[in-house]
């Protein structure tokens, strides 16, 4: 768990699923802000492909890609918000936020935050570039890091590869990648623990739930936490 943190067996309810979508149209939004079109905004394309994995509603998505463009009338307006500090027992996270209200943001993550502490962690993490990607048959993933510009890189789930690259070689390794016949799945700036923090199983239980309540914050977009 040393980079970002995703909660396990999430409930499929409607609830839940309704807060997949929140984040994901605030972030289609977001993306939207740099043209509707997804065959020349790569940021979107990416997004679009993660909401559709989602099984969000067509209407939804189309909805979010306008507002996010200025096409509609009552487009919102979002600022990203990011937070340092502890989880209990010492584990550092990175809160990043995706709000149209900061006030509202500052109150919710704080009352969270009593269970652990605010604090400057950042120091304790790299701001990485990170592509996760599925490649051709055969290809070895290793000699595509090199060719592409990609500094390090490690398996992910179902076959997937996940590339690091340095935050400003973030679009130029994407599209190496994708010439080189690779599909990315996702791709974005995130921060990786330096050292990441072990714990025993009962005190992961409650690093785990102290994870869980940030992530069901609506304006809670990405958890980056140092947990191994």
């Amino acid at each position: 768990m040393g980079a970002q943190w995703k909660h396990k067996g999430k409930s499929e309810n409607a609830a839940a699923k309704g807060r997949i979508f929140g984040k994901l149209a605030k972030e289609i939004m977001v993306a939207a802000k740099g043209g509707a079109d997804p065959e020349s905004n790569s940021k979107l394309r990416l997004i679009i492909e993660q909401a559709k994995k989602a099984s969000m509603p067509k209407e939804t998505l189309d909805r979010a890609i306008k507002k996010g463009a200025g096409l509609l009338d009552d487009g919102a307006q979002f600022d990203t918000v990011v937070y340092e500090g502890f989880a209990p027992h010492r584990v550092p996270v990175i809160v990043e936020c995706l709000t149209d209200n900061k006030n509202r943001t500052a109150t919710n993550i704080r009352g969270i935050f009593r269970k652990g502490q605010l604090s400057a962690v950042a120091w304790d993490f790299k701001h990485l570039g990170v592509i996760e990607a599925v490649g051709p048959a055969g290809v070895d993933p290793e000699n595509a890091a090199i060719e592409a510009g990609a500094q390090e890189l490690e398996p992910a789930d179902d076959g997937h590869t996940r590339f690091f690259t340095e935050p400003h070689d973030l679009d130029s390794v994407g599209k190496t990648l994708t010439a080189q016949g690779w599909k990315l799945v996702s791709s974005q700036l995130a921060w990786k623990a330096k050292n990441p923090v072990a714990v025993d199983a009962d005190a992961r239980a409650e690093v785990e739930a102290f994870l869980h309540e940030l992530d069901e914050d609506d304006d809670v977009q990405n958890l980056f936490v140092g947990l191994a």
